[in-house]
Parts: C-alpha cells; structure tokens; sequence
C-alpha cells in the first residue's frame, strides 16, 4: 500500500505568497528522512539503504528539487560557528503610503539580517538578525533604523533555542 503525504510548499516571492501543494509517496518520505539524519548519505548510499536502485534515487531527488520539495543541498551554517552568537528579532513598521521594496534592498545589503518576512500584525516586516554580542547588536538595529522608510522598531534577543528550524515533522 503506498501512502501519500501532502506538502504545501511556500515559494519565496517579493511582497506575495505562492502555495502550492505538492503529494510525496512513502519512498519520498524515506528519502526525505535519511537526508535529514544523514545529509552526507549520497545517491548511492541512499539507494543502499532504501533498498532501491540507484537512478531510482537520482530520480525522485530531481523531482524533488523540480517540484520545490528540496531547496538545497548546501550546508547548514551555524551563525554562532562564524562569530555571531547573539540572535534576535526585530519587528519593523514602514512609513504608510511607501513600498518597501526599497527597505527590503536596504536590508539585503546588511550580513546580520539573516530572514526578512513582511507580515500582519502591529508591523509590516519581520526579521532574523545576528551579532558578536549586544553592543554590536545595537550597531546592526542602528543600520536597520537608518533607512527613512522606517518609522519604528522593536527588537527581542532571543534567550534560547528549543526548537530549532524544522521541517521533517511536516513529511510524515
């Protein structure tokens, strides 16, 4: 019996969301798996341990990848490793009646701001930051004011992790 699973994947876009669904069948929720438990398995390895031929393996991951599934295969650096332990949050309001696309190129060009989400609520973007430690962290909130289109914001430093980034609990 082959059970699906359904996935609904969000595609990075500016300023809207994109959902789309997409069903993931058994094998693929192995493959999955042992991709997070062991991201260094490799097509081989992964057709070993599945116990499915090698191209099979090759072929659902092009799929994957094709169909969203999969965003990457690079590494998972850890901010703290590089030097920048300290994490926050910063909720900012930009000026009504503007677009924040020009805000959104003035964040990219900061290395701390790690995620930018515009959301709903009491502000209008949403982001991941980090720093060496707090005074430079004030440094990285002082860069984020700068730009004019920003009229407010308010940042929380983030204590601890207990659950870190996920996704494999959304497989199955």
């Amino acid at each position: 019996m082959v059970r699906l699973h359904t996935l609904t994947y969000v595609l990075p876009a500016p300023l809207h969301t994109v959902c789309m669904t997409v069903t993931i069948d058994d094998l693929d929720a192995k493959l999955l798996h042992l991709l997070d438990e062991d991201p260094h398995v490799g097509v081989l390895g992964a057709s070993r341990a599945l116990g499915v031929a090698r191209g099979t393996v090759q072929s659902r991951l092009d799929k994957l990848v094709a169909r969203g599934v999969i965003r990457s295969f690079a590494p998972q650096v850890d901010p703290a490793g590089l030097g920048f332990p300290v994490m926050a949050f910063s909720t900012l309001e930009i000026r009504q009646g503007t677009r924040d696309g020009q805000v959104m190129e003035h964040l990219r060009d900061i290395p701390e701001v790690l995620e930018a989400h515009t959301i709903t609520g009491s502000g209008d973007v949403m982001l991941r930051v980090v720093a060496r430690d707090n005074g430079d962290l004030q440094r990285v909130i002082d860069l984020i004011d700068g730009h004019p289109l920003v009229a407010r914001s308010a940042t929380v430093i983030c204590l601890s992790t207990p659950i870190p980034f996920r996704t494999r609990p959304l497989v199955g």
